[in-house]
């Protein structure tokens, strides 16, 4: 239900794109099977024929209209708007854009900017190799660009960005009450972040993705606008 609700409102946000060779699927229909691609991870020959398709016009759909569902990054930001910054693992089958990390999966490294306030999500970075750590992911996925100077906390893996981060124990030292009542409350607002980590991977494909090359970019800026369709009603 919810999916093809979503479908339908990108699909009527589509139409004056999809103009040239006649398609046997209309829009809304194509657009319905790339999420259900999505969410369920289907192979193309279990898929196709729920669609009453062959496998190589599934997999044309996909590849086509994958990139045109993807989120749009936000280019203004209020200046009181308060932004987090997380990264997380998709396991990648493409070893060509992936690598082992401590899950020892070949993954890759997904930098995600939510909007601390309303929990949409406003940027989502290029995927690196999964064992690539955060804080070089944070500037070479684009994410840092794509929020400029906004106001963004993050946890600890990110040393030396200027990002809002908890504070640090030193060895031997005890953090005065006022730290601790700090990292309390950065701990709680930061934790929005996984919980819309958890929600995107109900999408199955961000827990074993197949496609190849930008395959799982575009599935993850799909996902994140799905979230967003869901989360704004």
């Amino acid at each position: 239900m919810l999916i093809a609700k979503g479908a339908r409102l990108v699909a009527h946000a589509l139409l004056v794109l999809d103009q040239g060779r006649p398609w046997s699927l209309p829009l809304e229909d194509r657009a319905l099977l790339v999420a259900a691609y999505w969410r369920t991870n289907l192979t193309m020959r279990q898929l196709a024929p729920l669609f009453g398709v062959s496998k190589s016009a599934a997999d044309r759909i996909i590849d086509h209209l994958g990139p045109m569902l993807a989120l749009q990054p936000r280019k203004r930001f209020a200046k009181d708007t308060v932004l987090i910054v997380d990264g997380t693992l998709v396991p990648t089958r493409d070893h060509a854009v992936a690598e082992q990390f401590k899950n020892y999966r070949y993954s890759t490294n997904h930098q995600i900017v939510i909007d601390a306030d309303t929990r949409l999500v406003v940027a989502v970075g290029r995927p690196l190799p999964g064992n690539r750590n955060d804080c070089k992911a944070w500037e070479e996925s684009g994410a840092k660009a794509a929020v400029g100077s906004t106001l963004t906390i993050a946890d600890g893996g990110y040393p030396g960005t200027g990002l809002v981060m908890p504070h640090r124990r030193r060895k031997g030292e005890d953090l005065p009450d006022w730290k601790e009542a700090h990292n309390r409350s950065h701990k709680q607002v930061r934790a929005r972040v996984e919980h819309v980590f958890a929600r995107m991977k109900t999408w199955k494909i961000l827990r074993d993705c197949r496609l190849k090359g930008d395959g799982v970019h575009h599935a993850m800026l799909g996902i994140a606008r799905m979230h967003n369709l869901a989360l704004a009603g």
